[in-house]
């Protein structure tokens, strides 16, 4: 069998003390998942159902990159997560059994054109122009379970040119990683390689060029990004 057109090259992540290279398949980001940052974006932090978008796999970004400030936004925002990596297929999956499929961890920064997204919001548009966008899911190197274990507490943090804007804790998720990955198997077959963005604790802000914004999560390295000019 031949292609009318030249595939396109596998998207993949760093994983940490190998040169191996994760391929990813799909990426999940859960939406309002810490109660401070659902309270800031003018929502009621109740416990309903988790909701979720999507970025394309090749929107991702590995540690240390320079990316150009993206087009169609005055306000390019930054925010700080936990990202899950699946490394075996499921489908209603009990949460009892959720974390048996996941392979392991990486600090991630979910990059969001704000100004898109209120836009797309007002407008009841979804909202794939302001989290889809190229270049917009900064993916640190992935840890094995096998050595960092699972992950359910500690600081997760991020700092613009050295000045801290987000400090909360993974305990603060409204909805778990192991419920988080019980309730998406309900909804599609989750499979090796796909990432789960779990969303991030409050203080999200925006970013210029020439900023250097760096992710820490307790237990992962740090994940850090520095925005170029204007593409």
């Amino acid at each position: 069998m031949s292609f009318v057109f030249e595939p396109a090259p596998v998207a993949s992540v760093a994983v940490a003390g190998s040169e191996d290279r994760l391929p990813v398949r799909r990426i999940f980001c859960v939406g309002r998942n810490y109660a401070a940052h659902a309270r800031e974006m003018g929502k009621d932090p109740d416990r309903e159902p988790p909701f979720f978008f999507t970025k394309p796999a090749d929107a991702v970004v590995d540690h240390g990159a320079t990316l150009a400030y993206p087009p169609l936004t005055e306000d390019l925002h930054y925010e700080a997560e936990l990202v899950v990596v699946i490394g075996r297929a499921g489908r209603d999956i009990p949460e009892a059994k959720a974390l048996d499929h996941v392979w392991g961890y990486a600090a991630g920064n979910d990059l969001t054109r704000r100004d898109l997204q209120a836009e797309a919001k007002q407008m009841g548009r979804p909202w794939d122009f302001a989290k889809g966008f190229d270049r917009s899911a900064v993916i640190g190197p992935v840890h094995p379970v096998a050595e960092v274990g699972h992950l359910s507490e500690g600081p997760i943090r991020l700092s613009v040119n050295g000045s801290r804007k987000q400090d909360g804790d993974l305990k603060e998720m409204i909805w778990s990683v192991p419920e988080v990955v019980a309730f998406l198997s309900r909804s599609v077959e989750i499979r090796p390689g796909d990432l789960i963005m779990t969303g991030t604790p409050a203080g999200v802000g925006a970013l210029v060029p020439g900023d250097v914004c760096t992710v820490s999560i307790d237990g992962l390295p740090g994940l850090t990004v520095t925005i170029g000019a204007r593409g």
